[in-house]
């Protein structure tokens, strides 16, 4: 991804590059001619991909026993989970599921949420734009895995929740596929009718393609987890974070004290704006955001930090820097390069 110099690119968190065991696998699946719903020979060579994938995810996740219940994304997933029922959230939540629930549960100043209730609560395991990990309570009704999965060891048996929501370009997968972990003896009533495909749970025929993409690209994200490619991430990410701290008076890495991703950089520099700090490095060469990517390209106050006690200044002038296994160290000198020329230059603004 970033064999091009003159571009770096820092917002893994919004998507991944495609992995090219996905790309294989994806090819590969192209060639099958069945529909997975047909009983003949061309119809189960294509319901073997999509069943060979549901294990790869279900062993990537920690989830055996559990059922797999494909879906267009987590978005969709979200809404398969969280519609028509009354669950308590966070504001630090997705809007994905933030569009669901009623977001009464309390965020602390560390990014930590308090769950009284986890029978009728969700909580995302980790945050998009900070990068706060959360410690799951026992009990718990769904949590958004999206960002932790492929980043993160933890075991969705382990977790002891009822439902979870994963997507596959988060991990080096194809965008548009998705999926709902369910605990296995839970029913999940049916958004989408007609056919009866995945379990009666969504209808429509699979998407074989993304599918296959998305079960090779956890089978390898689960390797990478296992080999420790995502300490050296951290490494990396603590080394710019020195970097930018040590010429950067003032500024803020939110949850650094605390656990996160070992990829996220939620970058504070109150009275710089976000928008602005995204928009000057862009042009420099440099992709990162300022929050979720789920907003129609809008840039705005991030109502995470918002919800952790920042005023209206401080959430507005934040960036995430998110990495991943293809980010080089050089690739992190020239950014903070950059982003150091650009402060100095907007603090004389400021003041």
């Amino acid at each position: 991804m970033n064999g091009d110099t003159a571009r770096v690119y820092l917002d893994w968190n919004a998507t991944t590059p495609l992995r090219p065991d996905a790309r294989q696998a994806m090819i590969a699946a192209m060639e099958a001619v069945g529909n997975p719903s047909s009983v003949h020979a061309e119809g189960r060579a294509a319901k073997a991909i999509v069943e060979r994938a549901r294990a790869q995810i279900a062993a990537a996740l920690g989830a055996d026993g559990a059922d797999i219940v494909f879906t267009s994304g987590a978005t969709e997933a979200a809404a398969l989970t969280l519609g028509g029922r009354d669950f308590a959230g966070a504001e630090i939540e997705h809007d994905a599921v933030g569009a669901w629930i009623s977001p009464v549960l309390t965020t602390g100043r560390n990014g930590q949420v308090s769950v009284p209730d986890p029978a009728h609560s969700t909580l995302q395991l980790a945050n998009s734009e900070t990068g706060i990990l959360q410690t799951l309570p026992e009990g718990l009704a769904v949590s958004d895995l999206t960002q932790g999965f492929g980043k993160v060891p933890f075991a969705f048996n382990w977790l002891g929740l009822d439902m979870g929501l994963v997507s596959a370009h988060k991990l080096g997968g194809p965008k548009g596929i998705g999926a709902v972990v369910l605990r296995r003896g839970l029913d999940l009533a049916a958004q989408i009718r007609g056919g009866g495909q995945e379990m009666g749970r969504r209808s429509g025929t699979e998407n074989i393609v993304g599918i296959a993409g998305f079960g090779a690209a956890a089978e390898a994200a689960a390797r990478d987890l296992a080999e420790g490619v995502w300490d050296r991430v951290a490494e990396l990410r603590n080394s710019l974070e020195l970097n930018l701290a040590s010429a950067a008076e003032g500024t803020i890495f939110v949850g650094k004290d605390g656990p996160r991703l070992p990829n996220t950089s939620c970058i504070v520099t109150p009275g710089w704006k976000g928008e602005t700090q995204v928009m000057q490095l862009d042009l420099a060469g440099f992709a990162v955001s300022a929050g979720s990517a789920c907003s129609s390209g809008k840039v705005r106050a991030s109502r995470t930090l918002r919800a952790m006690g920042f005023d209206d200044i401080a959430a507005a002038s934040a960036i995430r820097v998110s990495i991943g296994p293809g980010t080089r160290e050089e690739d992190l000198s020239r950014f903070a390069e950059a982003w150091l020329s650009r402060r100095a230059k907007a603090r004389l603004r400021v003041a």
